[in-house]
């Protein structure tokens, strides 16, 4: 059977919404194994920090945002173990979580044009840092992210020499809910219409500065989920991006946030994605819902499945 796999997955170490699982280098270095161990090659910082806590200690962000610094060089950590172990980096930007929630876009992207030219500067030597990741996510054409894609994917390139960067949009489904509320669902999903034009419009307007997209697809109905993921690879295809699926392994579908998800739920979700056409897979999150290693138990049962799927 030709089966979609997951060869990359994010990494989030601010955890702002899931808990923190306090690992040290013995643990993450364990962590890296697993997931070579099941054909993970990328590894992508979600963000490398969020309001006041950061992955690196950010001159610029300690300086101008009164962020704590870090006792660990996370970052450095991460490319060090995705060096040992032949995989990709993909640097995610500083979410302010402020800035640009409130509409000023124009102070969210200047900060991360100071954060970009300073990770370039501290790390871009490494072999392993292979891109960017753009970590303000959206779900449709709203405020001025087109000019916040536009601007900072194309900052990223010009000052790394081109590499690549990737997006991870969502859709405006049924379960598009706050995590900060025990609800699920809400009663109304974005139309197949709406969202072919909100994103139509998106990317026609940053292809030159995206390069991957990995629509996240937790948020929809799982019937649903088919036809809004050849929209979004169509729209890929038509823009010259290449279409990659973030297939989620933790679970909306209750009101404990969040826990890893059923496997049944995440076989089916990658089962969708391949007969639409998708070639590759990244996760959120390995590290808290499939890992052996994870504060969930949960997470390691999950890992033997998706061990058995692969050698069926």
């Amino acid at each position: 059977m030709n089966k979609l796999k997951i060869t990359g997955t994010f990494i989030d170490e601010i955890s702002h919404d899931i808990p923190h699982q306090n690992w040290g280098t013995k643990e993450w270095s364990q962590d890296f194994e697993y997931m070579k161990q099941i054909g993970i090659k990328r590894i992508v910082l979600i963000r490398c920090g969020y309001r006041e806590w950061l992955t690196y200690p950010s001159e610029v962000l300690i300086k101008q945002e009164k962020a704590i610094q870090p006792y660990t060089d996370l970052v450095q950590l991460f490319l060090d173990l995705c060096e040992k172990n032949q995989m990709e980096f993909y640097f995610g930007l500083y979410d302010s979580g402020t800035y640009w929630v409130n509409e000023n876009y124009k102070k969210e992207i200047s900060l991360n044009k100071k954060v970009i030219e300073e990770v370039w500067a501290k790390y871009g030597h490494n072999t392993a840092f292979k891109g960017w990741y753009l970590s303000q996510e959206c779900n449709k054409n709203s405020g001025d992210i087109i000019r916040l894609y536009s601007e900072l994917g194309a900052f990223c390139k010009k000052t790394s020499g081109g590499l690549q960067v990737l997006i991870s949009p969502y859709i405006d489904g049924i379960k598009n809910i706050s995590q900060y509320t025990q609800q699920t669902e809400k009663q109304n999903s974005i139309s197949l219409d709406k969202h072919f034009k909100n994103w139509e419009e998106i990317f026609a307007a940053i292809k030159s500065a995206v390069d991957f997209v990995a629509f996240q697809d937790g948020h929809v109905g799982y019937q649903e989920l088919g036809e809004f993921i050849k929209i979004n690879k169509l729209l890929a295809d038509q823009n010259g991006l290449v279409s990659w699926i973030n297939t989620e392994s933790f679970d909306r579908d209750m009101p404990i946030k969040f826990l890893p998800i059923k496997w049944d739920k995440m076989r089916y979700k990658l089962d969708v994605a391949k007969k639409a056409g998708i070639e590759e897979a990244l996760t959120f999150e390995f590290s808290h819902f499939m890992s052996p290693q994870s504060a969930y138990s949960q997470a390691g049962h999950l890992y033997n499945r998706y061990l058995e799927y692969l050698n069926f």
